[in-house]
């Protein structure tokens, strides 16, 4: 593709920031124009588009943002994540929150943890085994899973719950055995998640620009973590004044280590490093 040479018109770069910022709210500086050039091309080859500027114009369009935008969102999120990633997350779950939710929820009504911005599916995997560790050593522990994301392709990557030896390999040995199956082709060096596993979480799509996320219950936990540093402030004071309206009074936000809230009007206070809780009286 000769025409690649060219790169992204001024123009068209401007356009294209504007419509992902409108439609997902990730802010692309204008230095991101080869990166988003890089992002492109995959789907450009598979249109069968030979420049950038024919892709704007298909994008633009008038059928092209209904049947293009979807795809041009999915090349421009961020997937970056790791099973068990930011461990001491994982350790306040089991020895401080589970505890406390546990004591406040009535009886037989199972927790709700909601992984917000769950790319390809390690955290909510890693949360369905701590679950259900939590499980065995508390008899009548009952919890549920809801995973979202943006990108469409990373959730179909995550509801097969396929992943090789790299991604598997912070997972403790006595869980991995328990948990993970591994490939009868040994070239192939991959590992699957047990269906008994995988059956604990719910994928959807979700976009964080949404008016309203339909996610029918509220949450007892909330992980979002490293998904609001792709936003600018005030969109990021409006996703987790969002956020925290789906979780439950004395509810707990996990978020990433280089996140913060300060200087937001968001109704959550701070509790430990990268972790929140919602004040009692949900306001």
């Amino acid at each position: 593709m000769n025409s690649h040479e060219e790169g992204l018109s001024s123009t068209d770069l401007g356009r294209l920031r504007t419509m992902i910022h409108e439609q997902a709210g990730i802010v692309l500086g204008p230095d991101k124009k080869t990166m988003l050039e890089l992002r492109l091309r995959p789907r450009m080859r598979e249109l069968q588009i030979e420049s950038y500027g024919e892709y704007c114009k298909y994008l633009f369009g008038r059928t092209g943002q209904e049947q293009e935008l979807a795809h041009l969102l999915d090349a421009v999120t961020t997937n970056k994540t790791d099973f068990f990633r930011e461990p001491g997350h994982f350790d306040y779950l089991v020895k401080k929150a589970l505890p406390d939710l546990v004591s406040r929820k009535e009886p037989g009504k199972p927790l709700l943890i909601w992984s917000a911005g769950c790319s390809t599916g390690e955290e909510p995997y890693t949360l369905a085994m701590v679950l259900s560790e939590y499980a065995v050593a508390n008899p009548g522990f009952q919890f549920c899973i809801l995973a979202t994301d943006l990108c469409t392709t990373v959730l179909a990557k995550a509801k097969l719950g396929i992943f090789d030896a790299a991604a598997v390999g912070p997972v403790p040995q006595d869980l991995r055995r328990k948990y993970l199956m591994r490939s009868r082709d040994k070239e192939a060096d991959a590992w699957r998640v047990v269906p008994e596993l995988r059956d604990l979480v719910s994928f959807r799509q979700l976009n964080f620009m949404d008016a309203h996320y339909g996610v029918a219950e509220k949450a007892d936990a909330i992980f979002c973590r490293n998904v609001i540093i792709y936003f600018d402030r005030p969109t990021q004071e409006q996703i987790l004044t969002k956020l925290a309206s789906y979780l439950l009074p004395g509810g707990y936000a996990f978020l990433g280590h280089s996140e913060t809230l300060h200087g937001l009007n968001v109704p959550l206070v701070p509790i430990a490093p990268a972790l929140y809780r919602k004040n009692d009286a949900g306001h």
